[in-house]
């Protein structure tokens, strides 16, 4: 519906009547007034994306392991009334700071527990980044400049995607790019002006909102970029610009008040979150996500789609100078956060494909700022996105997605799929047929805007049929089946297999059988609350009067003759008995 909603508003913006309608609604809500050739004006492009963003929001089931668990942990704040010390299924778990969990536990004491209170953070700091580019954008490079950005970086594959995963990293983008578009807005003013001080100190604090989202990446990335970039400049009067006293100050009393509490209460803490979580993480390979230098840089070429030849450009281009000498650079400063970014995570020994998601917003500004300037290899980009839609609807018709099926994924979940990814690519593939010939008739707004909402249409059509594959990658349909005939004092055990949507979908923990998993921090902590093994769990079994326990297909087909179970629901992956 949101699509057809969003076509139907293109076209009537189209017609030669409705943009004096448009002009006069603008200049009613005092908007500045953009050229006619600019057929879809600001405001309501980021309205039309802000539909389509939020469209799916409740529809998909959580999936794990990231969505579900940063859906649980704020439940359980919610039901324990510990809004400090985080829980995971029952288990102090350090691993990360405590922002999206208490943004997620309010949503949740307002509006109730479901799928969209729980993405309902991960949504709007996604789209907060959107916003942001344009507005930056806007301010730093001229209006047709913030709008390119952020259509773009609402149009890229890796953003469009990783974006709406409910995951700490588009937290942590949101704050980074806030902190990013409040330096490069102050450095843009005189120092001893009132705007200069707001925006630093708006920059200070998104850089403490960052750390409370994930930890100390997010003053990291922003103290490296400035010291990149006075290195590269030659410019140390530039820290004179930092408000550094008012800002550390503002800073710490942000972030200090969690992390001493927290440390007061769990004096465990410290060691794992600082030395363990950070240090220990990125030198050393303890966590077992050891990838070569080179792991994201092919997510990061397939991520920028359709915009790739434009990508090339923008960073070979933008480390040129663009202001004069002396005077401080936004465009080169943007260049390095950029790089700074993904070099930090290309060293680290420990590698995820989210991880380079802050990159995307201030690569959309710096891109839509090039783009603003000379679309002149545009249609190389179109080109591209052509190749692509036919590469997947040749694939898709020639061998299909069954062949990515597996026992624990059958083959037909992903046949279910294909009907969401054909439209997607047809989408895909139209938008990039439009805008070609639209850019080789001189219209290249309208070229450039047909391509970005072709592809912001077809990703999220693509991600909207992802649901089609909950049965393997969630248990929200399991917890349905187990809801109805559940006793708030009956025992849950996960025997040897944890699924981390679970809990949430049961609104309960369980206890853990023979599986440690991310959870050994926690276990040694409070080892009375974990089962070692099977025959532990066998022991209690027999001494339940009423209990239930999921686990694993084999693990059942061994246990069924030993003790009394009987099957009440199971999935592709897992079987849920109850003790009869």
């Amino acid at each position: 519906m949101a699509q057809i909603v969003f076509l139907c508003i293109l076209r009537s913006c189209a017609r030669p009547d409705s943009f004096y309608l448009l002009s006069r609604a603008t200049k009613a809500l005092e908007l500045p007034i953009m050229p006619r050739t600019q057929i879809v004006k600001p405001i309501f492009l980021l309205l039309l994306l802000a539909l389509i963003w939020f469209s799916n929001i409740q529809y998909r089931d959580l999936f794990k392991p990231d969505e579900g668990r940063y859906a649980e942990i704020p439940r359980e704040m919610v039901a324990s009334g510990d809004w400090v010390t985080p829980h995971l299924n029952g288990f102090k778990y350090f691993e990360k700071p405590p922002l999206q969990y208490w943004a997620t536990a309010t949503a949740y004491t307002l509006f109730g527990q479901h799928n969209w209170t729980a993405r309902l953070w991960s949504y709007l700091t996604g789209f907060g980044s959107i916003v942001l580019v344009w507005f930056a954008g806007k301010r730093l490079f001229g209006p047709t400049a913030g709008c390119y950005g952020a259509l773009i970086l609402a149009s890229s594959l890796y953003y469009g995607i990783l974006g709406r995963v409910n995951s700490l990293d588009t937290g942590l983008t949101f704050f980074l790019t806030a902190a990013l578009t409040g330096f490069l807005l102050a450095q843009r003013t005189p120092r001893k002006e009132r705007s200069h001080h707001f925006w630093m100190m708006f920059a200070w604090a998104a850089a403490g909102l960052a750390v409370l989202s994930k930890g100390l990446i997010g003053l990291v990335i922003p103290g490296a970029t400035c010291f990149f970039y006075a290195v590269a400049n030659r410019d140390w009067r530039f820290w004179q610009r930092l408000s550094l006293v008012r800002g550390i100050t503002l800073f710490l009393l942000l972030v200090a008040p969690w992390f001493v509490l927290v440390c007061w209460k769990n004096p465990e803490f410290f060691n794992f979150f600082f030395i363990h979580e950070h240090f220990d993480r990125y030198l050393t390979k303890v966590h077992r996500r050891f990838e070569p230098w080179w792991f994201f840089l092919p997510y990061l070429l397939a991520g920028v789609l359709p915009w790739l030849v434009e990508f090339c450009q923008t960073i070979a281009t933008g480390w040129r100078r663009t202001e004069p000498k002396g005077s401080f650079d936004p465009s080169r400063f943007t260049w390095i956060w950029i790089v700074a970014i993904l070099i930090f995570f290309s060293l680290s020994h420990s590698k995820l494909i989210p991880y380079i998601v802050p990159l995307f917003p201030p690569l959309a500004l710096l891109m839509g700022c090039q783009l603003s300037k000379r679309s002149t290899i545009f249609k190389w980009d179109a080109v591209i996105s052509v190749i692509f839609a036919l590469a997947g609807l040749i694939f898709l018709f020639f061998f299909g997605l069954e062949r990515f099926g597996r026992p624990k994924a059958p083959a037909e979940l992903y046949v279910s799929l294909e009907p969401w990814a054909i439209t997607g690519f047809l989408i895909m593939l139209a938008g990039g047929c439009g805008a070609w010939l639209l850019k080789k008739r001189q219209n290249g707004v309208t070229a450039i805007a047909t391509l970005g909402v072709s592809w912001i249409l077809g990703v999220h059509i693509i991600l909207t049929g992802v649901q089609m594959l909950s049965p393997a990658y969630s248990t929200a349909a399991l917890a349905q089946k187990i809801a109805p005939i559940a006793a708030p004092t009956d025992t849950f055990y996960c025997v040897g297999n944890y699924d981390q949507t679970l809990p949430f979908y049961l609104n309960r923990t369980c206890r853990l059988v023979d599986d440690r998993g991310e959870l050994d921090f926690g276990i040694k902590q409070n080892p009375e609350l974990w089962i070692k093994d099977i025959p532990a769990f066998v022991q209690l079994w027999q001494a339940e009067s009423s209990a239930f326990a999921v686990m694993r297909i084999q693990t059942y087909e061994d246990l069924k003759a030993e003790i009394p179970m009987v099957e009440i629901a199971r999935d592709p992956r897992r079987v849920v008995v109850i003790k009869p």
